[in-house]
């Protein structure tokens, strides 16, 4: 019998590319997330136990990491042996509490894969950037800080060839764009591409949680978007890794490349 590549996020800026490469190139997908063909929600174990699957795209929980810790070992008993994590940059740098996944993940006996990406170009179109640029002006606490951004569509591709291919086990890919770029940069490329007056302002760290909590995000949501802005404006981001590269043997795709196909609408 035939096993399918199991996608958990599978509605989202990755997953969903992920799906739809492997299902092009002919592979048996299962989709799941919430609201996917395949019902799986993280704060509902009675999702979990899902069959059928030799392979596993692991997008783990945005806040609470530690339900992964249960989850890898369920799932590598029905049958999954490779497992492709979706981690992220620096995440050392946040504690031993952003670990857990990749822990989990290294701790198994199967194949792993770890992606570790930028800040994804995606954010600025599809993210929690889209409606403040819709607006005319992104304003954020980051300076002059610079950031390697990366595209989503190569994160994907990296996932889908290590999902497919034994030579990237054990692997951990730093993911980025070929250049590092202010925000300011990378709005006016946007604006250029897409005839939008978009405008980047500088703010402080502490207008910009003003901002946060009074649109009601979570404060502890607003509390770590602003240890993550103090990383890039501390210029920790700013270093282009080789992971793009390395696994699938080109370069990343530019934020020109990605900014060509952004529609505000």
């Amino acid at each position: 019998m035939t096993k399918s590549i199991l996608v958990l996020g599978a509605t989202g800026k990755t997953g969903r590319r992920v799906v739809s490469l492997l299902r092009d190139a002919g592979h048996p997908v299962l989709a799941a997330s919430r609201s996917a063909d395949v019902r799986f929600d993280w704060a509902d174990e009675s999702t979990w136990d899902i069959e059928g699957a030799d392979s596993l795209y692991l997008v783990p929980p945005e806040d609470d990491l530690t339900p992964v810790q249960r989850f890898v070992p369920r799932i590598v008993a029905r049958g999954v042996r490779r497992i492709v994590l979706l981690s992220g940059r620096g995440i050392e740098a946040f504690g031993e509490s952003q670990l857990i996944a990749e822990r989990a993940v290294r701790e198994s006996t199967v194949d792993w894969t770890i992606l570790r990406p930028a800040w994804f170009d995606q954010n600025f179109d599809e993210g929690f950037f889209r409606d403040p640029l819709l607006a005319g002006q992104l304003a954020l606490p980051v300076g002059q800080g610079r950031e390697p951004f990366i595209d989503a569509r190569d994160i994907a591709d990296v996932a889908v060839a290590a999902l497919t291919g034994s030579r990237h086990a054990g692997q951990i890919y730093e993911l980025t764009g070929p250049r590092s770029l202010t925000f300011a940069e990378a709005v006016g490329i946007l604006a250029k591409s897409s005839g939008r007056d978009l405008r980047f302002t500088e703010v402080t760290l502490e207008e910009f949680d003003a901002a946060q909590v009074g649109a009601g995000f979570h404060p502890a949501l607003v509390k770590h978007l602003g240890e993550l802005f103090d990383t890039i404006r501390r210029g920790e981001d700013e270093p282009v890794e080789d992971g793009v590269p390395r696994a699938l043997g080109r370069p990343a795709r530019s934020f020109e490349d990605y900014a060509a196909t952004v529609d505000f609408g």
